[in-house]
């Protein structure tokens, strides 16, 4: 990763969705040649030089300090997640640190025991995802609900099948735009967090030149931290239709070449967790459920 230019056009596109009249600031009569605000203007509302700020954004970030990193991002309205990014971007790990490296990945650092898990997971669709959103490990019923996740290894991401997989479009219908821009908000999240991982830099690479989506996403240079949550999603599948479905992801931080566990399970006593109840026979035949 280029850390100077991914710095100044990262803060470039934060300043160029601010308007002056947003922030407090009166927007005068004279032509503005740049969208949102001006270098001046912004670096008023931090509380900065102009020439500080501007080397800043030329990413000459050599010896900044936090607090004015601080003062950048407040005065640029930053989310939490794109304040993170931003120290990392400023301030990034030389090689040879802890999470800094380029890592083999694979099963070798898994715990048998989350991967136990997921066979044990009847009724839930689960993976096991690796931070450059390898599908590490699945259990049938989620390659059921997904349409097939073999593929080859290189091909075997979230990426991938979000973006060069029609099942993905029609399985998550309404939903799909909003997973795929968070898989690309995580990737260059994770891009920051590990600066050197060239498996990571090549895999962002290959899907900026095979996907126009994927690098039109990319260029509105949105941050997502890969973190614990859930929210309510619709899956359609070819067999059972309409399936309204938990999705929660589970961190796994012990494990730096493993983001965690995505997990898709429906609510008991719905029609959809009759269906997912239906799903999981055909994957595994002969399968009962008391009741």
């Amino acid at each position: 990763m280029d850390v100077r230019t991914e710095l100044s056009q990262f803060l470039k596109s934060r300043r160029a969705r601010l308007r002056p009249e947003e922030v407090g600031l009166t927007s005068y009569g004279r032509q503005r040649r740049v969208p949102g605000l001006r270098r001046e203007e912004l670096a008023l509302l931090a509380g900065v030089s102009v020439t500080h700020y501007t080397r800043l954004e030329q990413g000459q970030h050599h010896n900044v300090s936090p607090e004015i990193l601080d003062a950048v991002a407040g005065a640029l309205r930053l989310t939490a997640d794109e304040r993170a990014h931003l120290h990392r971007l400023a301030r990034p790990a030389p090689p040879g640190e802890p999470g800094a490296a380029d890592g083999a990945g694979g099963f070798a650092d898994v715990s048998p025991s989350v991967l136990g898990l997921l066979d044990s997971l009847v009724l839930t669709g689960a993976a096991l995802i690796g931070r450059r959103t390898e599908f590490l490990a699945w259990n049938p019923l989620i390659d059921e609900m997904l349409g097939g996740l073999d593929a080859p290894p290189s091909r075997r991401t979230v990426s991938h099948w979000m973006f060069l997989n029609e099942n993905a479009r029609r399985r998550w219908g309404g939903c799909w735009e909003r997973k795929a821009r968070a898989n690309v908000a995580m990737l260059r999240a994770g891009l920051a967090r590990y600066p050197h991982d060239e498996r990571l830099r090549g895999h962002i690479a290959v899907m900026r030149v095979q996907s126009p989506e994927f690098e039109a996403m990319w260029q509105a240079y949105e941050v997502e931290e890969w973190s614990a949550g859930s929210e309510d999603i619709v899956l359609r599948h070819p067999v059972v239709g309409s399936v309204e479905l938990d999705y929660q992801r589970v961190l796994l931080p012990d494990v730096p070449e493993v983001r965690g566990l995505l997990l898709y399970s429906a609510r008991p006593g719905t029609p959809s967790h009759e269906r997912m109840r239906h799903l999981a026979s055909i994957v595994t035949p002969g399968l009962r459920f008391p009741g």
